[in-house]
């Protein structure tokens, strides 16, 4: 099977299963189907690629921080289920993708069930990790297992439990798949652990994860969680704790994001002092109640955020993509027509001085001793007329392709496309030097992308009106 109909396959398959699961983004795949085909006649995307492929249809919910913060207990606390070994070492080097199962067992599976399902996020990210180093690829399972569990909270949503980020072998690769997370995440828990808040036991988490938020436009999905605040109950010092993490994630510069103090109630020894004591769970319940109604109502969240997606792409296409290869061909056309200008010039010049300089004019009429030949032979003369003219095309041609190759190497990969592909398409030999526009692009294209945009609008709007009717009911059973 060809990579075109592989891909075609896909996207049929993720579309049977949401209409088991949601019925609504069957229809949302069908506009990234259309986006698609304008990206592709673009040269934004290639013939066997999909937006629709580089956004996660799972909710999902990554949960990352440092060694020994109390990830995994979280988990097994949420979900009610031994399913992560737990220590004050690092007791697992891989990613975890949790899902449900509605056997009654636990069951591990190695990183190729992930690597090799093209209905989940991971499908195919040994490619991204050889690229990143080389031979590393082919180690999927050092880097990725699968857990399937009898949680109901697990239903209709993935968790990913990470390794720490303190002591990882392969970093550039553990980091390309932690990014990879973030990006396809509609819930991120970024974990703390109460016992060492200061800078520099988390320097790694805050480069990564907390300067990376501030960046992100959807910075509102990080929750960061100092986890373990039992351990100062004996001083009772809370405040103190929690004042010197949130100072030192304002000095990395943070300033977006919610923060919560949090320990594991089943595992806590409480202390002597009741009121002490009754202080610390209250702000536990208070703020393990936010988190997990977070995490409990982020199949809605998932809806809005891949609509989000499919919109946002539209608009890059259209306020970006578009903008920039404009001015790409108009850089390109400039340079063309001034080095034509510096090449064509000179070189007839020197043809004209030659010509001179051998007698071939009398006064303003050129008259060369072979002319009457070519005079006679008319099929001579028109056979030597196109090989000059070939010849300048294909000079004009080498020019052309030259100085299009060095402005493609300025454009890069952007998260809507490939420019510098893009850039190329548009700047083929048979291509008018003086077309404006890129390849694919033109007004009825553009009354595609406004189409599908209205209809992100009424997707919007049903959606809203699903939920504003489900709280309206739920406030009439309240009353």
């Amino acid at each position: 099977m060809n990579p075109v109909n592989r891909m075609h396959n896909r996207l049929e398959r993720l579309q049977e299963h949401l209409q088991r699961e949601n019925p609504v983004l069957v229809s949302v795949v069908a506009r990234f189907r259309k986006l698609d085909a304008i990206s592709q006649k673009i040269g934004l995307l290639k013939d066997d690629e999909s937006y629709a492929t580089q956004i996660s249809w799972w909710p999902l919910i990554s949960i990352l921080g440092t060694f020994s913060a109390g990830k995994s207990s979280f988990i097994n606390s949420y979900l009610r289920l031994p399913l992560q070994d737990t220590g004050n070492q690092a007791v697992d080097d891989r990613f975890t993708v949790v899902t449900y199962s509605s056997d009654s067992e636990i069951r591990t599976l190695p990183g190729i069930a992930l690597d090799g399902d093209p209905r989940f996020p991971f499908y195919r990210i040994s490619e991204d990790i050889e690229s990143v180093i080389e031979g590393e690829g082919a180690k999927i399972d050092n880097y990725l297992q699968m857990k399937v569990a009898p949680s109901e909270k697990l239903r209709g949503k993935i968790l990913i439990d990470s390794p720490g980020f303190d002591a990882d072998e392969q970093r550039k690769a553990t980091l390309k798949i932690t990014d990879h997370i973030i990006d396809i995440s509609d819930l991120v828990l970024v974990f703390f652990d109460a016992r060492h808040p200061e800078p520099g036991a988390m320097q790694d988490t805050l480069e990564h994860l907390v300067e990376g938020a501030q960046r992100r436009n959807d910075s509102s999905k990080f929750l960061f969680i100092l986890n373990q605040i039992d351990t100062s109950a004996k001083e009772d010092n809370m405040e103190e704790i929690v004042a010197a993490w949130q100072k030192s994630l304002v000095q990395s510069g943070l300033n977006t994001g919610h923060f919560y103090v949090i320990f594991n109630k089943d595992l806590a020894t409480p202390v002597a002092d009741k009121a002490v004591w009754d202080r610390y769970v209250s702000k536990h319940d208070e703020d393990y109640a936010k988190i997990t109604k977070r995490m409990d109502d982020i199949n809605n969240e998932r809806v809005y955020r891949i609509i989000g997606s499919l919109e946002s792409i539209s608009n890059q296409i259209e306020n970006q993509a578009v903008p920039q290869l404009k001015l790409a061909l108009k850089r390109w056309r400039k340079r063309v027509l001034i080095t034509d200008a510096l090449v064509f010039i000179p070189l007839l010049l020197g043809v004209f001085f030659l010509t001179v300089s051998a007698g071939y004019w009398n006064g303003f009429t050129f008259n060369p001793p072979w002319l009457p030949s070519l005079q006679e032979n008319k099929w001579l003369g028109l056979a030597l007329g196109i090989f000059v003219i070939l010849l300048f095309f294909l000079l004009h041609l080498l020019i052309r392709n030259k100085l299009a190759s060095g402005i493609a190497k300025t454009l890069g990969e952007e998260t809507y496309g490939d420019l510098s592909s893009a850039f190329k398409k548009s700047t083929r030999w048979w291509r008018s030097l003086f077309r404006k526009n890129p390849v694919g692009w033109s007004r009825r294209v553009k009354a595609r992308l406004d189409s599908i945009r209205n209809d992100i609008d009424q997707f919007v709007q049903s959606l809203n009106d699903q939920y504003a009717h489900a709280s309206v009911d739920d406030s009439k059973k309240d009353s």
